[in-house]
């Protein structure tokens, strides 16, 4: 027990020793500049965003009929999966069953 308190206190007084010496005011206020973003940052963010808006209005939108049309096809196509899914799924219970009786 008598070694085992001796270690400990070597390493308490060790942590001590390595630990950093306090920081002056000069030293906080460069870390806080450093935090802060950039005015040139800022607005290359708003600048992005106008990009961003003006390259939306190049785009061709399709136009109202072209939406109905393709989103019907994508409804018949769901629809038939879904047939074709059921009807595999109950081929296979059938044939199951047979395998039981």
């Amino acid at each position: 027990m008598a070694k085992s308190k001796a270690v400990e206190e070597e390493v308490v007084d060790t942590t001590v020793e390595k630990s950093t010496p306090p920081k002056d005011d000069k030293q906080k206020k460069t870390e806080k500049k450093k935090d802060k973003k950039p005015a040139k940052e800022k607005r290359s963010f708003f600048r992005k965003i106008r990009e961003s808006w003006s390259e939306l209005k190049k785009v061709s939108w399709p136009t109202f009929a072209n939406v109905v049309k393709k989103t019907g096809v994508v409804i018949l196509v769901v629809f038939l999966f879904t047939l074709v899914l059921f009807g595999i799924d109950f081929g296979l219970g059938w044939i199951y069953k047979l395998f039981l009786n």
